[in-house]
């Protein structure tokens, strides 16, 4: 009876042995996979990070790069500008520097002058009013084209206008306009010549009906007395400052 009652208790003990083991065994693999499951939690919460972390630096990279490529172009922009501004100003200044050096269209017939009789004035020097501009000057001072143009007379007796001119040159300057020179001292053309704008084609002088030295000048719209138009106007209007 005893050895019954042992062997039942030794069962017994033996039972609650394994079913410690087996508890502990259990508690062992519940908190493995609990620690498994927390460090693949953890895994992939950082792996989230990086990637936002990446994108994130991509992005900021993407839009540096835009920035530049943007400032660069503005600078680009900016210069082309400036190089076309500056080829605008040199070219203007080209034209500006051609047009100093060009000859001009008509010209003051002597230089260093002293306007006297003026065009339409009455005295008891002509015949009615006068038919031009006197230009007050010594005798020798040098005459010259007003406008480039050919000589269709030159010589004493007004050129043919009459001695009150005394030694004359008429110059066609086309569309009806021809300019004369008169009360010469000498006359250095002759008809049929082309003369240039500014070239010399005489001197100044006292000749024909004249009270001093100085140069007679008239804008005609034919080689002949009588067709005078104001010669200052006309000179005005051209560009002349008389």
């Amino acid at each position: 009876m005893s050895q019954r009652v042992t062997s039942r208790s030794s069962r017994t003990s033996q039972f609650r042995t394994r079913a410690t083991v087996l508890a502990a065994g259990l508690g062992v693999s519940v908190a493995l996979g609990a620690g498994v499951a927390s460090a693949a939690d953890t895994t992939a919460a950082s792996g989230a990070a990086t990637a936002v972390q990446a994108q994130a630096a991509a992005q900021a990279k993407a839009a540096k790069a835009e920035a530049a490529k943007a400032a660069k172009a503005e600078m680009a922009a900016k210069a082309a500008k400036a190089a076309a501004a500056k080829k605008a100003a040199a070219k203007k200044a080209a034209v500006q520097k051609a047009a100093k050096k060009a000859k001009p269209s008509w010209v003051d017939p002597v230089k260093k002058y002293r306007l006297s009789a003026s065009f339409a004035q009455n005295g008891g020097m002509w015949q009615s009013t006068h038919s031009g501009q006197d230009f007050a000057v010594p005798s020798g001072t040098q005459v010259v084209a007003a406008h480039g143009g050919t000589v269709v007379k030159a010589g004493g007796n007004g050129a043919g206008d009459g001695p009150a001119y005394g030694n004359a040159v008429v110059i066609k300057h086309g569309n009806g306009t021809y300019s004369q020179y008169a009360h010469l001292s000498k006359v250095k053309v002759k008809v049929g010549q082309i003369v240039k704008t500014g070239q010399e084609i005489a001197r100044s002088g006292n000749t024909g009906n004249s009270s001093g030295p100085h140069l007679h000048f008239e804008i005609r719209t034919t080689p002949n007395y009588g067709s005078a138009v104001d010669p200052v106007k006309f000179l005005r209007a051209k560009g002349v400052k008389v």
